[in-house]
């Protein structure tokens, strides 16, 4: 009834739909149905893409349009309406071709650069789940502790640490862990395996409604495999003890029911003196249903497990009085261990050829543990200063949303609304900060106790196409429950805030021609803030506000290049920070952040693709005099590259290569983090189902150092504490061999 209403609501208010709609499905050579396929009307401007059945719905055509289909890995096709078009589904089959830059059309989607993106992931697949990371352009990652730990990340001007600043998500469930016992947003993609992954999808800048927490640099949203092609088996073997298997295979396979599973198993000693004794191990499960009438459930299943030893960040001093080499260690007995198990369910149901509804239920039980000695006998001249961080997490979120789309044909126009309401509860136990020795005797409890923290949300999302105009105003609503039990003092104590925020946004697309796009986005995020910092700051400025704005173009004068620039800013209230390798809370002022991206894809030939991004931001805090107001670590110079080849008589590869500048590390610039410049490199030879490779990392063999901080430390025969760059080295030349055969 309510469903009803609406609609003639709408219709009332819209004049009506459809004079001309053309209906169709849309299979491989193999006649499987094809989703997620694009359908555009070349003279309108209009599109629409298949649903998980193949079938689509494409109004306000005429006789003589021309519409195009197109998806990655497929030839286009493009045919001419005629009248029996208007009365008769059309069939139409795409055959499988080499993932090219014209396979993607620019149309007036507030991420259109996402599709764009994904051509250099298919073009140049990544070695794992943090590297597609990299694939943002301007977003940079950098690892400090022995490959077990979540990457250090960097986007527009943001050392976003572990992911304070930037949502992450696979499949719709959130990566990121809210008032994690290392820092807040921390984001361990180390349980997705890399031959799973599908697409990325990605933002920058708090413009998207269904994006909430984290969402204040942008976001990153990965999808994984619903159906594996063939069936998978590979191995790796490198330097320094690497060993890398990986299985992934099919259990059913049906039009309407499919299954596979994946695992992988990995070790490594690394490049450091002590040996890291890494090892992970992953397991996925997946069950996708669909049927004809473009309904579909995805059940997935996945555990990880990981244990690593460390050797931390180290002095450069040490270095340079050779007390150490570049790839020693002043406590050798740092890493940890973590886990992680998943489990998710996504449904959706197609109601009408116009309207959907989408829900998934998550739950995630999660364990960390992580021994660092930042400051080696800064604190402690007899035991040292090493530290345990523990906690034990179960997540359980769900998320329900509607969208329906209208046509308006008197005036060449399409409606589109998306509202959702969605939680997420965080219960996290004995979350533990200590002194320890040797990680065996625990010396000192510096905090200890228990999270809740509870974010219900709902979200509108409007969309309305007119034209050469695509006007997408939306709101979004956060309410938080936060709550700390402090299980340190004799007496009970429970601490409890709350906060309500709404985070209006704007973005604006004017689709010039099929060549030249313009864009304006604007809106209202939030700073991620902790538990521990909420009650420590008696609520106040509880999530202090994001201010973004964006315009910019994508400009595609022919099929096989496209460039694109933005020009941006961020303005943030504050910026709270909880320091958990010491137990206490940074509030570092009000910030604002000036940049400019740009960026350039080029299908050189069938063979032969090319991508380059160059990324420049002015950050700073706004609160401090001038010359003492750098923000530490936030790079405002980045780049990143590469060419890859595929098909050229069985053999592919690639060539890429990554970029940052000097940049201050502490807040009067007295103190520079080193730049780098890096090169990886890949070779592939394809014989009937078998393939094998070599991936070469850093293969000019630079020296440089993958993360650096400007740490006040101590060490053992030191009289004064000095503060300097401690570093992480980064990989030498790294080289692996890799064999696979599919089936």
């Amino acid at each position: 009834m309510i469903k009803n209403t609406i609609y003639i609501i709408s219709l009332l208010f819209f004049g009506f739909l459809q004079a001309h709609t053309i209906t169709g499905k849309i299979v491989g050579e193999d006649l499987t149905p094809l989703g997620g396929v694009g359908v555009y009307n070349k003279q309108s401007g209009d599109y629409t893409y298949t649903n998980n059945s193949g079938v689509f719905r494409l109004a306000n055509v005429s006789i003589n349009d021309q519409i195009h289909f197109y998806s990655l890995g497929y030839k286009n096709q493009t045919i001419t309406l005629n009248n029996n078009h208007l009365s008769t589904p059309l069939h139409i089959v795409l055959k499988e071709a080499a993932v090219s830059l014209d396979q993607v059309v620019l149309v007036s989607h507030i991420n259109a650069m996402s599709s764009i993106i994904n051509v250099d992931i298919k073009s140049n697949p990544v070695k794992s789940a943090q590297e597609i990371l990299r694939k943002v352009p301007g977003l940079m990652i950098g690892q400090h502790a022995g490959g077990g730990k979540a990457e250090q990340i960097f986007l527009r001007g943001f050392d976003v640490d572990h992911g304070t600043d930037v949502a992450i998500n696979v499949d719709g469930m959130p990566v990121n862990m809210v008032s994690h016992a290392h820092g807040q947003g921390y984001a361990d993609m180390h349980f997705i395996i890399p031959e799973t992954i599908d697409h990325i999808d990605f933002g920058k800048g708090p413009y998207y409604v269904d994006e909430g927490n984290f969402n204040t640099a942008g976001y990153v949203g990965l999808t994984t495999k619903k159906i594996l092609d063939k069936n998978l088996m590979s191995m790796e073997v490198g330097k320094y003890n690497t060993l890398r298997g990986l299985g992934m295979f099919k259990l059913l396979e049906g039009d309407t029911n499919n299954a596979y599973i994946a695992s992988e198993y990995m070790l490594s000693d690394g490049v450091f003196e002590s040996p890291q004794q890494f090892n992970r191990l992953n397991l996925m499960a997946r069950y996708n249903h669909k049927d004809d009438e473009g309904n579909e459930l995805n059940l997935s299943a996945s555990h990880f497990q990981s244990k690593w030893d460390a050797s931390g960040q180290i002095p450069q001093r040490a270095v340079d009085n050779g007390s150490i080499g570049r790839f020693g260690a002043i406590d050798d007995t740092e890493g940890g261990n973590t886990s992680r198990s998943n489990f998710l369910i996504d449904h959706e149901k197609q109601l009408d050829p116009h309207s959907r509804l989408k829900s998934k239920l998550f739950v995630s039980q999660y364990d960390f543990e992580l021994y660092s000695n930042f400051t080696f006998f800064l604190e402690d001249p007899v035991n040292g200063d090493q530290i345990k961080q523990k906690e034990d997490r179960t997540i359980i979120g769900g998320e329900s949303s509607y969208e329906q789309t209208l046509h308006w044909d008197r005036h060449n126009a399409q409606f589109q609304y998306h509202t959702g309401i969605g939680f997420r509860y965080d219960d996290i136990n004995e979350v533990e900060l200590s002194h320890t020795l040797n990680r065996q005797t625990t010396l000192d409890r510096l905090a200890f106790g228990n999270i809740d923290e509870m974010n219900v949300y709902t979200f509108l999302n409007l969309n309305y196409k007119v034209d050469k105009w695509n006007i997408n105003p939306g709101v979004r609503l956060d309410y938080f429950q936060f709550d700390y039990e402090n299980l340190l003092t004799n007496t009970y104590d429970n601490q409890g805030k709350n906060k309500l925020i709404a985070s209006p946004k704007l973005n604006l697309i004017y689709q010039a021609s099929p060549k030249v796009q313009l864009f304006a986005k604007t809106g209202l995020g939030f700073h991620s803030n902790d538990t521990r910092v909420v009650v420590a700051n008696n609520g106040e400025k509880t999530l202090p506000k994001a201010f973004g704005t964006d315009i910019g173009t994508l400009y595609r004068p022919m099929d096989q290049l496209v460039f694109n620039m933005a020009f941006w800013q961020l303005q943030l209230q504050q910026e709270f920070v909880y320091v958990g390798d010491a137990g206490i809370v940074e509030p570092s002022g009000k910030s604002s952040r000036y940049g400019i991206d740009f960026g350039a894809r080029y299908q050189i030939t069938d063979w032969l693709y090319a991508y380059g991004d160059i990324n420049y931001t002015y950050a700073r805090s706004t609160e401090e005099p001038n010359g003492q107001d750098y923000i530490p670590l936030a790079p405002d110079l980045t780049s990143s590259g590469g060419i890859s080849f595929k098909g050229l008589k069985n053999i592919s590869g690639g060539l890429n290569y990554r970029y940052i500048k000097d940049r201050p590390a502490n807040e009067d610039n007295s103190i520079v983090a080193e730049g780098y410049f890096v090169t990886d490199f890949n070779l592939n030879y394809t014989l009937k189902n078998w393939s094998f490779g070599l991936i070469i990392d850093n293969l000019f063999d630079t020296e440089w150092n993958e993360t650096q901080f400007a740490t006040n430390s101590r060490l053992y025969d030191e009289p004064e504490a000095v503060e300097e760059i401690h570093f992480t080295p980064g990989t030498p030349f790294f080289a692996r061999a890799k064999v696979s055969v599919s089936f």
